[in-house]
């Protein structure tokens, strides 16, 4: 599984860099609504749809929703000639964080008061839609910033997104499997250690804080994304409790299997789910 596992990131890590600096913003903003639209089938199992035409209504309306806010708000209006976002593409990044703190209630009271939500599909599909458009918007939010100016500046803060979660995995599993001892929730998810969490945090502030060397950062600029870092990193934790929560509450192991040694899409972009829209704000409010 760990060799599976480790091929898979070999090959998607440089496709997903390239993508991500290379790709035009339109261009771009087509393959994450694509890849949000994969998250959606494989959401339909979560809700309990079996039936293939359900799962495919429930994709095209995700995309129909995407579409239209891609329709109503053009790609090059989401930041102002002030750097600032556009107020209704604002708002919609702040429900997500509305919902981010829902889910965060639901999580960590499971399976109390779960009856409930899991017995309405509908429900689990607001929540799918919940966590899949506005992570859509917050990326395509991210690479837009000031991309007329730098192309590449967005592309740089969709990387430093990666680098916190990424690093945060991989720490988080290696020294859980090392040392880890006390479970973090149990209940969601028995493979989670506490040891486990505080190591990713850890190696991913170790990571970004090399990047800004590289960058030759200033005193207040590391302080300003080391406590970033530490909140992404926290919430990026959310995003996969949350998931196993849905996988639990369905008695479904992995969302899918198109990435070997990984499982579905939604298995990898889970803690990007809950971290890009936070991380989109964190860059509009403080900047960097």
């Amino acid at each position: 599984m760990l060799k599976q596992r480790i091929i898979t990131a070999l090959i998607l890590a440089p496709l997903t860099i390239a993508a991500i600096f290379y790709m035009s913003l339109e261009n771009f903003s087509i393959l994450i609504m694509a890849v949000m639209a994969i998250g959606a089938w494989e959401w339909g199992p979560l809700m309990g749809f079996e039936n293939k035409r359900r799962r495919i209504a429930f994709v095209l309306t995700t995309i129909t929703l995407i579409s239209g806010i891609w329709y109503y708000f053009p790609l090059m209006s989401f930041w102002n000639d002030q750097a600032q976002l556009q107020s209704t593409v604002h708002s919609i990044l702040w429900i997500a964080v509305a919902w981010w703190l829902v889910s965060a209630a639901l999580t960590f009271l499971y399976p109390r008061y779960s009856s409930f939500w899991s017995s309405h599909r509908s429900i689990r599909g607001v929540f799918g839609w919940l966590t899949l458009v506005p992570t859509w918007l917050a990326f395509v939010v991210l690479r837009a910033n000031d991309y007329d100016a730098d192309p590449y500046q967005g592309a740089q803060l969709i990387m430093f997104l990666f680098l916190m979660v990424w690093s945060a995995d991989v720490g988080a599993y290696f020294v859980g499997k090392a040392i880890g001892k006390h479970k973090l929730m149990p209940n969601v998810s028995p493979g989670k250690t506490m040891e486990g969490f505080i190591g990713g945090v850890i190696f991913a502030c170790v990571l970004v804080s090399l990047a800004g060397i590289s960058l030759g950062w200033n005193q207040q600029q590391y302080v300003l994304v080391l406590g970033v870092t530490v909140l992404i990193t926290t919430i990026s934790v959310l995003g996969d409790l949350n998931e196993s929560m849905f996988k639990r509450q369905a008695g479904i192991k992995d969302s899918g299997t198109i990435l070997p040694g990984h499982g579905g899409i939604l298995d990898r972009i889970d803690s990007l789910t809950a971290t890009a829209p936070i991380y989109a704000l964190c860059y509009a409010y403080l900047g960097w």
